[in-house]
């Protein structure tokens, strides 16, 4: 099986033409008050123009952005009052006025422009309309545009019972969301951040783009799953990377509709690490994780919350050559019949990242039952050049009827996708 990536079909690619509006800070000139100053000089700048200059200028604007962008008006307007309105001290301002000015505190990325890598996959919460034996899916993916800033992508597609998938083209639009922020009591990490992307009628239209401080350098690698509680509620929650440029911490990502999105900072002990992945339902009435607190074995984790992740034990190590460096959980566990099936990478000689798996027992998940001794998918001939060579990465698979569904990313620059009967895959875990 280990050859199987030479054959793994290109599912995504970036598509630089995809951009999306966010907001745009004018860089500071080095004093402690050069950035406030910086906005009140671009202010009284569009504030001087004569009407028919900035008549013409604004015309200019949305002509511009009017055929690539939807609701162009409501994101200036409320760029303008998230950066400039307190800077405007009772002077008042026409309409065309605070279009204009949110504009010059706005910009259009290329949110995918490098790269689109380290997919996970969800069944999509709509699954109607489905011939006999399809399933709708949803993907997350991780997209590099400008800078190296990682951002949070979404596609979907439909898998027939055979495992073929049908990819559906992004919607034309990307979205960018109303941003609040609060602040949990007595928190040391921040609040939660929440994310509306009202009027968004396609899971693609969503860019989750860096807007807190510790995520500035991207949010990276999210790991979704389809959770159900006790209750039976449904929730898609998934934990990504922050990146600050300087530390990395893991959040928390929840939405029940893809249209509103909470973001969590994760605390406690072994919170602190990458490669987080929560297990898509309660065990003994907590919450269970994977994690690589250590940089180097796979943890078992265990919270009475989903916020805090402080009780733990190492569960997996590295054992054969491909992963002498690091193992990994690529993504949450699946509950299959045999037990807790976990899609893991190991990290061995040049740096090369290659996909294995390992099966946890379904009642005591901290009991492993078997696991890859050679490799599920290596990089191939075909399948290794790219940003980063060598390296083949998933954030999440899924299993439909008895075939495991595995899209990963090839050499942090594309995405393939390979079905493999689980039948096929059990029988190479010793």
């Amino acid at each position: 099986m280990a050859e199987a990536a030479s054959t793994g079909t290109t599912l995504f690619s970036p598509e630089p033409q995809r951009v999306v509006l966010r907001p745009f800070f004018p860089a500071e000139n080095g004093t402690a008050e050069s950035q406030e100053n910086r906005v009140d000089h671009i202010l009284d700048r569009v504030l001087a123009l004569a009407p028919a200059d900035l008549d013409r200028e604004l015309d200019h604007v949305l002509q511009s952005l009017n055929s690539r962008h939807r609701d162009v008006e409501l994101l200036l307007e409320r760029r303008f009052d998230a950066i400039a309105g307190p800077h405007l001290r009772g002077r008042s301002i026409s309409p065309s006025q605070r279009l204009l000015c949110g504009a010059y505190f706005t910009e259009e990325y290329s949110f995918e422009a490098a790269a689109l890598f380290n997919p996970s996959v969800t069944p999509h919460p709509h699954q109607s309309g489905l011939a006999a034996g399809e399933t709708r899916l949803l993907f997350s993916l991780r997209a590099i545009g400008e800078g190296h800033i990682s951002s949070i992508v979404f596609r979907t597609g439909v898998t027939s019972a055979d495992g073929v998938i049908r990819v559906d083209p992004p919607s034309r639009w990307a979205v960018s969301p109303a941003i609040e922020f609060s602040r949990r009591p007595r928190s040391r990490t921040g609040g939660r951040v929440h994310l509306s992307y009202s009027g968004c009628d396609d899971p693609s239209e969503v860019v989750i783009f860096p807007v807190t401080y510790q995520q500035r350098h991207g949010v990276e690698d999210l790991r979704l799953v389809r959770f159900v509680e006790d209750d039976g509620q449904v929730l898609y929650i998934g934990t990504y990377t922050a990146f600050s440029g300087e530390t990395v911490r893991q959040e928390l990502l929840r939405t029940s509709d893809f249209v509103d999105f909470d973001l969590d900072p994760l605390e406690g002990l072994l919170s602190a690490t990458k490669g987080m992945a929560l297990f898509p339902r309660r065990i003994d009435g907590q919450y269970t994780m994977l994690g690589r607190h250590d940089h180097e074995n796979i943890w078992l984790l265990k919270s009475d919350t989903l916020t805090s992740w402080s009780s733990g034990e190492i569960l997996l190590t590295p054992q054969w050559p491909w992963e002498f460096v690091q193992v990994g959980a690529c993504g949450p566990p699946i509950e299959i019949d045999e037990g807790w099936l976990c899609i893991t990478h190991g990290v061995g000689s040049i740096r090369t990242y290659c996909l294995g798996a390992c099966l946890l027992d379904k009642q005591n998940p901290a009991k492993l039952l078997a696991r890859s001794v050679e490799p599920l998918l290596r990089p191939s001939p075909q399948q290794r050049d790219g940003y980063v060579p060598n390296v083949l990465y998933s954030c999440g698979a899924l299993v439909a009827g008895r075939n495991l569904l595995l899209p990963y990313g090839v050499a942090d620059s594309q995405v393939a996708f390979t079905a493999l009967p689980l039948a096929e895959v059990l029988s190479t875990l010793r």
